[in-house]
């Protein structure tokens, strides 16, 4: 028998306010972190990575609620943790006491994404497969045995998600080649973070038309006589056909987005994202009436499936953007590829941060192969950061995520990045990375 003997969670951050990546009009100044999970067990040959996602201050209580929802694993036989991840995962986060913290939102609930996210990882390593092919490899029952459908069965049933599961079971096998080929589409927001410089952007704007993108992201909302000079060097760099999105990051109330991209509509975005409160669901419906045919994007900050749920039932979103490291992991995730199915709302996921490209490429890949069965109106973000950090980074060719192919999750970081980076006693933290750099 193997058996979970240990879990670290490292407190880890990168830098990234330094050179304004990330930086938006709510964010500014963000070190991109990660509450990162290791779970071991007395198989040297097998463990699990994971993690959740922040912007710095306050990763450190991300990391104590993931000890917290890692500590009933421990001392557990591993092949029935892993063998009953459906089962594993309620009995996680049905925690009566973590619960009252949440419930299902906040900080808890990163805790458990970063958890689950590991015991994915190792269930993956342990198949010998990645994430991606596991789940692809699942009967219809499987997966709807995985998801957590909890709280909505007036919006969709147990025989509705198999059977829409079945639609495509036959035809799997022909969109894995063709991904293998082809890769999954992707956008990059890499040129249009709002602290940079006109110039670095422009250069950054050619360098993505030049790598084959077709779509690009800028970030708005601080200053709209910017926000228009900024969209027209954009368009002046990726042309008129290329498709420009926009991304508010919430700061405007419900009129003032409606007349903030009104002024911007000349530059044809094909969406405006998180233009209000991620909880605003009517606001969003109403939003979208008043901007269309301009698309309304959001899901960051979705806390939940039920919120998710509501946003469909509202008819309140043109693309959804579910969060890897924000939803509950595979289960919670599933549930909303399955609800988006349902209700014909693309999915284009959020992967602005540390290590999100790495785990959304599983789940893009698997949608399309599995759930979905199209590309029409689906990219994925892309952002170009931090990937040396991780042991299998993802791989984008010519505006198109490669499928990855070695065993897990892609979330393992390495070890010399984990000492460098840990907080607050990291050599980089410490300044004794500064200090041998000087030496050297």
């Amino acid at each position: 028998m193997t058996t979970i003997t240990a879990v670290e969670v490292i407190d880890v951050r990168f830098p990234t306010s330094l050179s304004a990546d990330g930086s938006d009009a709510m964010n500014k100044d963000g070190d991109y972190s990660a509450a990162y999970v290791i779970l071991r067990t007395d198989d040297s040959a097998l463990s699990g990575y994971g993690f959740t996602f922040t912007i710095g201050r306050g990763n450190d209580i991300c990391v104590l609620a993931a000890e917290q929802r890692a500590l009933p694993l421990i001392g557990r036989d591993a092949d029935a943790v892993l063998d009953d991840l459906g089962a594993t995962y309620r009995d996680l986060k049905t925690d009566s006491q973590l619960r009252w913290l949440g419930p299902e939102k906040g900080v808890e609930h990163l805790a458990m994404a970063a958890v689950m996210n590991a015991l994915w990882d190792m269930a993956a390593r342990r198949a010998g497969k990645p994430l991606w092919r596991l789940l692809a490899d699942m009967t219809p029952e499987q997966l709807v045995d995985i998801a957590d459908l909890k709280y909505l069965s007036d919006a969709l049933t147990r025989e509705e998600a198999i059977a829409l599961l079945e639609e495509l079971e036959p035809t799997r096998s022909e969109r894995i080649a063709e991904l293998e080929r082809d890769g999954y589409p992707c956008y990059t927001t890499s040129a249009g973070w709002l602290g940079y410089s006109d110039e670095k952007m422009r250069r950054l704007l050619r360098e993505a038309v030049d790598q084959g993108y077709k779509h690009v992201k800028l970030k708005v909302g601080a200053n709209l006589e910017e926000d228009i000079r900024r969209c027209r060097i954009a368009r002046e760099e990726i042309g008129p056909d290329a498709h420009l999105m926009i991304d508010a990051n919430q700061v405007w109330d419900v009129p003032q987005a409606i007349d903030w991209v009104g002024a911007l509509s000349e530059f044809n975005p094909l969406w405006i994202e998180e233009p209000t409160s991620p909880d605003d669901i009517l606001g969003h419906a109403a939003i979208r009436r008043a901007v269309a045919p301009i698309g309304v994007a959001t899901g960051e900050h979705g806390m939940n499936r039920v919120l998710f749920k509501q946003m469909f039932q509202a008819e309140a979103i043109d693309f959804c953007q579910l969060d890897s490291a924000r939803l509950a992991s595979i289960n919670e995730i599933l549930a909303v590829y399955l609800l988006a199915k349902k209700f014909g709302v693309p999915v284009c996921p959020h992967a602005g941060g540390v290590g999100l490209c790495e785990l959304v490429q599983h789940l893009s890949i698997f949608d399309y192969v599995a759930v979905s069965g199209s590309l029409e109106n689906r990219v994925t973000e892309f952002v170009d950061h931090l990937h040396e950090h991780f042991v299998d980074p993802c791989i984008v060719e010519n505006g198109a995520y490669r499928v990855p192919t070695a065993p897990g999750y892609s979330a393992e970081m390495f070890e010399e990045s984990l000492r460098e980076y840990a907080f607050p006693g990291g050599a980089y933290w410490t300044g004794a990375s500064l200090v041998q750099a000087r030496i050297a």
